[in-house]
């Protein structure tokens, strides 16, 4: 037998010690190493990149080791060659594999904090180590906390660690924090005390170490839970901590021509009083009870109203008569000027996208976001332009401060108050995802959090006298023709609906659920087919039919102008006027006006998206909803037109269903979608989103 030089490890380790064994051996050469009898051991060798560890177990013969076992051969270290012990070695790797997870010749690399719960647990099994990565990672003593409280100035201190490196740490759930020379245990039960509303002011701390004024309810809460005196500056904010009990009385413009209900009164004292504190609010009182005038009467210094288009002449229009004194300038059209000395400049999101540049140049008194939901997506234009502009006070009115996500409300929030409830990706993790999920106590804290700079009144709460408001389901049964372009179009759609989410195409999903919800409305609504008629348009016209020969109005809305199209000629065979608005109506004032007077037609339609908003239809005590949809802020945003104040009328909301359909169960996707506002103004711990579950479940 020959071996090579890199050999010599097996010839007198294994080789010679075999022979020996059996018989006689002479060893004539002086060049071979000397052998020992070193017994094996298990070691774990351990290095360190930064905040990684990577561990290898390893079999080594001596101490200091003097050879290693690499996929099954001896590798020598130097010295002395030692007698291999095979059963020992087999015996090793066996323990390695069960006792700590790590088999030889195979390395493991852990981040952070579970880098170092390895560690523990390897030192806690009796593992030795070798190389020095490990130490970078043990655990060392446990940190504390203390927070400091000086005025406005809030010191943390957890033993010299960031104190965002102690935060993010528990954020992440982890126990463990990396303090540079070892990971220290957190100080776990003084964090689930207060590293929530440590984690609020952190936000909102400035470079000074002050937090900002719309931190100081958040500073007054970790106050009394360290039994510390509130920051002296917190007193003048005190009526926002009590449900707004104590606002002091403010002094009306004296041009007001408005007589205000009380609850009105309290709204422009919180107005007044957020705009004196440097702080920004968000009125999402109930749609139709009067945010405009509120507004209005709050107005301080010059002030710039970005509305929808649809509205724009209503603002004008509320300010000439509620504000007779103030200068007015409509700042819309191609040839638009702005007037520099106008009190109130009025203009449309898409004119602020399109002129941010000169908008954002001017230092405002008061800046108004009027359907503040057209800035729901944080990321979208109108949004953008919007955090853009400078003012004194900054407002946002809707009725509908969440519609289908959190996100939506941080938008709003951010817009009021930036840096109240952190980014955007802290807010997610804060708060959103832990609220989808339900977890118990979180929508609470946020509610708490945004409290005092939101005011939300429902019509129950505020204008008991407004009649009561019905909602009905009135069901209509398909026609054997139109089951057959249902369930033709279902088949289609529930595999094409399958199909995009599965490669993650969301809008794909609903194009197809789309048509799924017009066929369930009208046949001809289905490219490729054609109906003169509906279930549901025939029970809608005997209906109106009734109402109108009995003197009653009503309100006939539709996502698709389409659907409109098709109801017209039913109504003139009946002889039913009516006037319609859509997207296309260019004298708007003229179809309200033609409607609310008592001699104008029973019935109007109106396309949802132009007509939802904006409008005082009051003249009308029915509301028919032709399609519904999972969004039921939308839908009530219709039926308010009629339910406002103005209205002395029961109000009846009747959505037309078609039984058996998609639309059966929208119904109950949109009892999910309520929550989700609930969470974050009322009482519910539970939000939604439209999930892929979701959209397969309305295919069910």
């Amino acid at each position: 037998l020959a071996f090579a030089p890199d050999e010599v490890g097996k010839l007198v380790g294994e080789v010679l010690p075999q022979l020996r064994a059996r018989v006689p051996v002479r060893v004539r050469t002086a060049r071979l190493p000397s052998m020992t009898d070193a017994v094996p051991r298990l070691v774990v060798h351990s290095k360190a990149n930064g905040t990684s560890l990577t561990l290898e177990a390893q079999i080594v013969y001596g101490d200091p080791p003097v050879a290693r076992i690499e996929r099954g051969e001896l590798k020598l270290l130097g010295g002395t060659v030692p007698v291999r012990h095979m059963a020992t070695e087999r015996r090793l790797v066996e323990a390695a594999r069960e006792r700590i997870g790590i088999t030889p010749d195979h390395k493991i690399r852990h981040d952070g904090a579970k880098a170092a719960a390895t560690v523990t647990r390897l030192q806690a099994q009796g593992v030795e180590f070798i190389g020095q990565g490990w130490k970078r990672f043990r655990t060392i003593e446990p940190i504390s906390g203390r927070a400091a409280i000086d005025g406005r100035r809030l010191d943390l201190d957890f033993d010299g660690v960031d104190p965002r490196d102690v935060l993010n740490a528990w954020s992440r759930g982890d126990r463990l924090v990396d303090t540079g020379h070892g990971f220290a245990p957190l100080p776990t039960e003084w964090l689930q005390e207060h590293g929530h509303k440590v984690l609020d002011l952190l936000a909102c701390r400035q470079a000074d170490g002050t937090v900002a004024t719309h931190a100081l309810p958040d500073l007054a809460r970790l106050c009394e839970a360290l039994d510390a005196p509130p920051p002296l500056e917190l007193e003048g904010l005190r009526p926002l901590l009590e449900d707004f009990e104590g606002l002091p009385s403010v002094e009306l413009p004296e041009d007001l021509t408005a007589t205000l209900r009380g609850y009105q009164e309290i709204g422009v004292g919180w107005l007044r009083f957020l705009s004196q504190a440097g702080l920004g609010g968000v009125l999402a009182d109930d749609m139709g009870l009067g945010k405009t005038v509120q507004a209005l009467a709050g107005l301080q210094g010059r002030t710039l109203v970005v509305a929808p288009t649809s509205v724009l002449h209503n603002w004008l229009r509320e300010a000439e008569r509620f504000r007779p004194a103030l200068t007015r300038c409509r700042y819309h059209g191609p040839q638009r000027l702005m007037d520099p000395k106008a009190d109130l400049v009025v203009t449309t999101y898409a004119i602020l996208r399109r002129d941010i540049e000169q908008l954002s140049a001017i230092r405002w008194g008061t800046v108004i976001l009027d359907e503040a939901q057209a800035i729901k997506n944080p990321k979208s234009q109108a949004a953008q332009a919007a955090f853009r502009l400078q003012a004194d006070f900054r407002l946002a009115m809707t009725g509908t401060p969440v519609e289908n996500r959190l996100d939506e409300l941080w938008s709003q929030i951010h817009f009021t108050n930036p840096g109240l409830l952190g980014g955007r990706k802290d807010f997610n993790n804060r708060y959103a995802q832990p609220i989808s999920l339900g977890e118990p106590g979180v929508a609470a804290h946020l509610r708490a959090r945004i409290r005092p700079f939101i005011l939300r009144r429902t019509k129950a709460e505020v204008a008991p006298e407004l009649p009561p408001r019905t909602d009905v389901e009135l069901r209509c049964e398909l026609s054997t023709e139109e089951r057959r372009v249902y369930d033709t179009v279902r088949a289609a759609a529930q595999q094409k609906i399958v199909d995009q989410l599965g490669a993650g195409n969301v809008l794909g999903a609903l194009e197809a659920l789309l048509r799924l919800r017009q066929a369930a409305c009208h046949s001809a609504l289905i490219p490729g087919q054609e109906a003169e008629g509906s279930s549901k348009i025939d029970v809608l016209v005997e209906r109106l039919t009734t109402l109108s020969a009995a003197g009653h109005k009503a309100l006939v809305f539709s996502q698709w102008t389409g659907m409109l199209n098709l109801i017209e000629p039913h109504l003139r065979v009946a002889g039913i006027p009516f006037v319609r608005l859509d997207g296309a109506t260019r004298d708007r004032e003229a179809c309200v006006d033609s409607f609310q007077s008592p001699d104008g037609p029973p019935v109007f339609l109106i396309s949802l998206k132009a007509g939802g908003i904006g409008l005082n239809l009051t003249a009308a005590d029915h509301v028919f909803l032709m399609d519904p949809w999972w969004n039921p802020a939308a839908e009530d945003q219709a039926a308010d037109r009629a339910h406002r104040i103005g209205q002395d009328k029961p109000v009846l909301v009747t959505r037309l269903v078609a039984s058996d359909t998609v639309e059966e169960r929208i119904l109950g996707l949109q009892q999910k979608k309520r929550a989700l506002a609930d969470a974050a103004l009322g009482e519910a711990d539970q939000a939604a989103r439209l999930t892929r579950d979701d959209l397969l479940a309305l295919l069910d």
